[in-house]
């Protein structure tokens, strides 16, 4: 959204897109929905994941964090995705790359990561088998055609907190988790240290546009700069007892790089295993 509001002209303010800084997509978006994944689906539907199928549509730091803890649980873990770079990583990392159509009657659980809209239809859920999870741990509640659902052929019961079965008129029920909206914070705890990391880079960018001279940021959308990323991961390091090691003068001139940081250049792309 602020980037369409810059392109049309229509940001009034410089903005920072925490969103997209490396230590909030890299830990936050990864290793919390890594976690927070399967306390989720376990605090609502106490479900065993060893041997069900499921569908991860997404392949972003979400559904790798989310892929990487069910298959680690033993589920059968397909992935659904529009970028071809994203599904070869799927394909790599040892899942699936499927169309939600290929496989929407065989699966036990749909989770959505995409923070697109639509992207689980009715016609979709209509043909999804009896005691079927849908969630979503995308970016908003637009994943799932939940206003769909709200007709009247359809009943809803509500089981708990936060869990809704919808009853077709054959009796079929499928299992909605949060009304759509995003499981890790409805559903489940979000771990503080991955807060911590998160909150650190928000503050850090605000300070940084509050003191930034004037002319330094236009009305426009910027990234946090490499040197505060670094510097947010270095406070969290003695949570580890981890020990930099550091550049020697020598060491700096040869990679052409200050010995204080930044490391890596603007292009550089992080890779985290999962």
């Amino acid at each position: 959204m602020l980037y369409q509001l810059s392109k049309a002209g229509k940001l009034c303010v410089p903005a920072m897109n925490v969103n997209d800084s490396v230590t909030k997509q890299k830990f936050d978006n990864l290793y919390c929905c890594r976690e927070s994944i399967l306390d989720g689906l376990k605090r609502t539907t106490d479900v065993m994941f060893g041997g069900k199928q499921v569908v991860v549509c997404g392949y972003g730091e979400v559904g790798k964090g989310c892929t990487a803890a069910l298959k680690a649980m033993g589920s059968i873990v397909y992935v659904t995705e529009i970028d071809p770079i994203c599904s070869l990583q799927a394909c790599m990392d040892g899942f699936r790359v499927v169309k939600l159509n290929e496989v929407i009657r065989q699966v036990d659980i749909i989770i959505t990561c995409t923070g697109n809209k639509n992207v689980v239809t009715r016609d979709q859920l209509d043909r999804m088998k009896n005691g079927s999870i849908v969630c979503n741990m995308g970016h908003s509640n637009t994943e799932i055609d939940v206003a769909s659902l709200r007709t009247p052929e359809l009943t809803w019961e509500r089981v708990r907190s936060q869990v809704d079965h919808v009853i077709w008129p054959d009796g079929k029920r499928v299992i909605l988790l949060a009304e759509g909206r995003l499981l890790n914070l409805s559903c489940s705890t979000v771990p503080t240290f991955v807060l911590s990391i998160t909150a650190t880079t928000q503050a850090l960018a605000l300070i940084e546009l509050y003191n930034a001279p004037e002319g330094r940021y236009k009305q426009d959308v910027y990234l946090l700069p490499k040197k505060m990323d670094e510097y947010v991961a270095s406070l969290h390091l003695s949570t580890f007892d981890a020990h930099l090691t550091e550049l020697s003068d020598e060491q700096a001139k040869y990679l052409g790089l200050n010995k204080n940081g930044p490391f890596k250049p603007n292009y550089y792309r992080y890779t985290f295993p999962c």
